[in-house]
């Protein structure tokens, strides 16, 4: 989403030789060599290792300064308000091992820096919000300017996001959301016959790998019983589409990388409306 503008700014930048590092500097690592050498599709890496070492990647910055990314602090993956908490404007975009087609949404990592002379060294929690579509490296961090600058030693926060590009680590660590139980946002056009919900704020993976619905009942009264599985739409939303109006209220299950499941029951009550959060009893524990 926002990486193009990112990547915008980091040209025009370059052109007018406003950043201190030279071409040498961005292309350093050996790791990188190979991989260009090899011909890598950053966009087409296998899934990122789970409680793993410290990996290597590249982080850049997009949107304000002191922002949560995208101006509407919103992003690719649907979550809405990321500027508040519990994101806190600490979000990033993730190229495709990180995003992985919107199943990546909602993934906490650590980041830290420590080449750039302005890097602090300490790490920190950054949650995946966003798609980057124009990675520079095989993981590829674009991260909020609030995110960006938190790298950076006491007072130097501007002058590291004027690197524009730097070496990172990175590695993957469970989600801690407190005083939160999992919500589900009704989407804006959802109807009877259409239902559409962003879920969030799951402790643990952070993200969701299978929603599924059950109605109440049939269109003729009796319960039904039977889960339906919804398909994903876009980021960390999923959608039913029907032959038949839906049967309110709906219990939905959920399913997360580590294959744990969760049951909200009757989440969605029977007076639902579109573009109204919900919120559950349920946590990852």
């Amino acid at each position: 989403m926002g990486s193009l503008s990112s990547l915008a700014v980091f040209f025009s930048l370059l052109a007018v030789g406003h950043f201190a590092f030279a071409a040498a500097d961005f292309n350093a690592t050996d790791a990188d060599a190979d991989f260009a050498a090899n011909g890598v599709d950053f966009n087409s890496s296998d899934a990122a290792v789970y409680w793993g070492p410290w990996t290597k990647a590249r982080a850049t910055w997009y949107g304000q300064p002191n922002g949560a990314g995208p101006d509407d602090n919103g992003g690719a993956c649907g979550f809405k308000h990321t500027n508040q908490y519990p994101f806190m404007s600490m979000t990033s975009c993730g190229n495709q091992p990180l995003f992985k087609d919107g199943k990546g949404c909602g993934s906490c990592y650590k980041i830290r820096c420590t080449k750039d002379q302005s890097c602090s060294g300490r790490s920190e929690t950054v949650i995946i919000t966003d798609m980057n579509y124009y990675p520079v490296a095989p993981f590829h961090f674009d991260l909020s300017g609030t995110a960006f600058g938190r790298l950076a030693k006491p007072g130097l926060n501007d002058k590291l996001r004027h690197s524009g590009i730097i070496d990172i680590e990175f590695t993957r660590v469970p989600c801690e959301f407190p005083g939160l139980k999992i919500g589900f946002h009704v989407e804006e056009f959802s109807n009877p016959v259409y239902f559409a919900v962003l879920v969030e704020y799951e402790d643990g993976d952070g993200d969701v790998v299978q929603v599924d619905l059950m109605e109440s009942k049939t269109a003729h009264g009796p319960p039904t019983g039977r889960w339906t599985p919804m398909r994903e739409s876009w980021g960390s939303i999923w959608r039913l589409d029907t032959n038949h109006r839906l049967q309110a209220p709906f219990s939905i299950r959920i399913r997360n990388e580590s294959g744990k499941t969760l049951v909200a029951k009757n989440v969605i009550p029977a007076n639902w409306r579109p573009n109204t959060f919900y919120r559950s009893f349920v946590q990852y524990s």
